[in-house]
């Protein structure tokens, strides 16, 4: 959670800035007309960049490193999955005044997937536990070393980049958070869930790789079918848990149980699930919701969810 907002963790992001930055990095694009897509994530500000690209810029100092990051892993990913990811294009380096690096890619087709439209669907949480079980089944030693072999300081070292936080490290921020929106969620059952989800026994498998914000926002659809999976800039390996947030985001009860079956989560998994699901939109509502009611309607219907398992 982005804890400040300062005018140089959010630099001013306009189309002339961003005009000025593909014409100096990429010149061959300096034809190609800009247009910002409205409303974007919370992250980046995007512009579409004639009819194939996009660009990306983080719109904060937390979003940072999400470029590099695409650029490395998702072409190496992207054969084994069986939706479509961002095909990374280019990486642009800090300059005119903007700091960070940012990225250009293929522009993806698609609506934004919605409870409404595919929440009820079996087909689709079928379709996303595939996406994940193949994820997951990506060898992270072979990956993280681009294909060599593995020697065990090479390996540790990626596992220290690339792997996620813990439960237990949001429990300060999480259990404000349930005091905070205690007259609008039920305290107790937040609290009895949150505990349970810390208590519960820990992944004891190899790590494996997750997309890390796995929810509704990152779906996209075509046809009302699920066609792409994007912002990749959690990815990371380690404990799968945090990716079952979407069962609480999209899903109704019907097709979570469709999802869980299909993708195999014992009860600790799921319980751990239920326990990112809580902090994450606990986070998002309490930092957004005041000020924007279709992030308040999105997290309270996945705080609702994940209480009701």
């Amino acid at each position: 959670m982005t804890t400040q907002n300062t005018p140089a963790r959010r630099p001013a992001i306009d189309a002339a800035l961003v005009r000025r930055l593909v014409d100096a990095r990429f010149p061959q694009w300096a034809e190609l007309p800009l247009r910002l897509l409205d409303p974007a994530g919370s992250d980046h500000v995007i512009y579409r960049l004639g009819e194939e690209l996009s660009v990306r810029l983080p719109r904060h100092a937390d979003a940072v490193g999400q470029a590099e990051k695409e650029s490395v892993w998702l072409p190496r990913l992207a054969p084994h999955l069986p939706l479509a990811v961002p095909e990374p294009v280019g990486v642009g380096a800090p300059g005119l005044g903007y700091p960070w690096p940012w990225a250009v890619t293929r522009w993806l087709d698609g609506e934004v997937a919605t409870p409404e439209a595919l929440g009820d669907s079996p087909r689709a949480a079928a379709r996303l536990a595939e996406f994940l079980t193949a994820l997951q089944s990506c060898p992270p030693g072979d990956f993280l070393v681009g294909g060599l072999p593995a020697d065990g300081a090479r390996a540790e070292a990626a596992r220290e980049e690339y792997g996620a936080g813990t439960l237990a490290d949001r429990d300060r921020e999480t259990r404000a958070a349930i005091a905070d929106v205690g007259g609008v969620f039920d305290a107790e059952a937040m609290t009895a869930l949150w505990d349970a989800a810390l208590s519960a026994p820990a992944w004891d498998r190899p790590p494996v790789w997750f997309h890390g914000d796995f929810h509704t926002g990152n779906l996209l659809t075509v046809d009302g079918r699920l066609s792409a999976v994007v912002d990749f800039g959690e990815l990371g390996i380690g404990d799968p848990a945090c990716d079952l947030t979407i069962a609480f985001t999209l899903m109704t009860p019907e097709s979570r149980s469709v999802f869980r079956a299909a993708l195999g989560v014992d009860d600790a998994t799921w319980t751990r699930g239920r326990g990112w699901a809580l902090a994450t939109g606990l986070n998002a509502y309490t930092t957004y919701a005041a000020v924007n009611p279709r992030v308040a309607a999105q997290t309270s219907r996945q705080i609702t969810a994940a209480l009701a398992g």
